[in-house]
């Protein structure tokens, strides 16, 4: 039975009798400011036990089940980027939140030119894009043994090391392959892939020197198994599950097989994050990215892409930013004033709410007007226009405070604000909560914005 933070808390150095251990309490080497705090995370299976030094052995004894997260957390990092993978704890985002983002990797085939790899490497490294306050990136590089030459596997990585220092995945089958290309991958510690029934032997012995996570490939979920308990028992902790079914229903079935085996049996054997690549699993090149996002929602920790194409990498790394977002707590900018086109003191002065979404579509088309404006932001706790109004959170009084407590009447010279469309019958209300002000009613749209700037104010 899982213990509770507090049944694990009576374990730690916090609330020991022994003056030994008492004298470690609160240490913060866990990483955490308290050893509650720790306890409350090993609960929730977000930690590992071994980050406390100081437990003493019948502590770890009685902990080591209920600590050890059901999905192991796998980090890859390189030049201050970091990918993690595991330590999810539901089958469902709703049912609490999914912690690490999928990811999201760029084949490099071995046989390109020196060129065009440094040229794909700097690219995927240097893709960036704004999404409602969030930067959207591509996490990683795949470098793939297509040649079957360790030589010529070698320059590639080394060409992907010379031209930008990021996340990699090394993919090849045939462990020669793999130990030149560890020789070239400039201080990285990647992914190896893939230790198979043939070669998981050698394979260990790579990992092992290399201190790198290793993918485990086998087409059941038995033969799996048995190659990562194999594997442990070798000494190769860092696993990674390739179940090699392909297509969308294999895929679909197997992964989630194997998240449910983890999560709710807890079995240990098939207890890692998984690796996908969904360019194996269909013929048709638009058909590659739905399978991509299908993985990521069903339950890729890594998912390799076969080329890079900023219009389609474009809306999986937000269907990846929406899935991961922590439904308990909506995405939300710092509530206040924001200065759009570097407004004056007789600029108009607009409100809306804190949720990310609503503000950077207001802002940007308010940007796009080309007009200057002062946008009041109020704190809705993240919620949108409506769903804010609908719960009693951005209601004629909340505004009112927003419009006093910002000291937004200093900065310009006129009485008047524009309230969103959707809310137009708080217009009365608002009159009463700031005498002498204007109260005018925008559109519903904040597509509209730019038109009725330059038009109703």
């Amino acid at each position: 039975m899982a213990l509770s933070g507090l049944e694990i808390y009576k374990l730690l150095p916090g609330s020991s009798k022994d003056p030994a251990e008492k004298a470690h309490a609160n240490c913060k080497e866990c990483g955490y400011p308290t050893c509650l705090a720790f306890a409350m995370k090993l609960a929730a299976k977000q930690a590992e036990l071994s980050s406390c030094p100081y437990v003493n052995a019948e502590a770890k004894a009685k902990l080591a089940a209920a600590a050890t997260p059901p999905v192991r957390l796998i980090t890859l990092s390189a030049d201050g980027r970091e990918v993690k993978a595991g330590n999810e704890t539901v089958l469902f985002r709703h049912e609490k939140t999914f912690y690490n983002p999928a990811g999201v990797f760029v084949r490099v085939a071995d046989n390109m030119p020196a060129d065009q790899i440094a040229s794909l490497a700097k690219s995927v490294a240097d893709y960036k894009v704004d999404y409602v306050g969030m930067a959207l990136r591509i996490d990683g590089l795949a470098v793939d043994c297509v040649s079957g030459d360790a030589a010529t596997f070698a320059s590639a990585v080394a060409a992907v090391a010379a031209a930008t220092t990021i996340p990699m995945i090394l993919v090849s089958e045939n462990p020669a392959v793999i130990e030149a290309g560890l020789t070239k991958t400039g201080g990285v510690t990647p992914l190896l892939c893939a230790a198979t029934a043939a070669n998981w032997e050698a394979m260990a012995v790579l990992a092992k020197a290399a201190k790198a996570p290793l993918v485990v490939r086998a087409e059941s979920m038995p033969g799996l198994a048995e190659l990562t308990e194999k594997l442990v028992a070798a000494g190769v902790e860092d696993l990674v599950l390739d179940l090699a079914v392909r297509d969308f229903g294999a895929s679909l079935s197997g992964m989630t097989q194997l998240r449910r085996l983890a999560l709710k049996k807890n079995f240990r054997p098939l207890g890692y994050p998984m690796i996908a690549f969904p360019y194996l699993g269909t013929a048709e090149p638009g058909m590659e990215m739905l399978l991509a996002g299908q993985q990521i929602a069903k339950y890729a920790g890594f998912v390799v892409l076969s080329r890079f194409d900023p219009a389609e990498v474009y809306p999986l790394l937000v269907l990846r930013a929406n899935l991961f977002t922590d439904p308990q707590k909506p995405i939300q900018v710092e509530p206040g004033i924001y200065e759009i086109n570097k407004p004056t003191a007789d600029a108009p002065l607009l409100v809306t709410t804190n949720f990310s979404i609503t503000y950077f579509a207001v802002a940007n088309e308010m940007e796009s007007s080309g007009m200057p404006a002062w946008l009041l932001v109020a704190d809705a706790e993240g919620m949108s226009v409506l769903t804010a109004w609908a719960a009693g959170k951005f209601d004629a009084e909340k505004i009112a405070k927003s419009v006093k407590n910002t000291g937004i009447a200093d900065k310009i010279s006129h009485r008047k604000v524009v309230i969103p469309g959707h809310v137009a019958v708080l217009m009365g209300e608002l009159e009463e909560e700031l005498p002498g002000w204007q109260i005018k009613v925008g559109p519903r749209e904040a597509v509209d914005l730019p038109r009725f700037l330059k038009t109703a104010w």
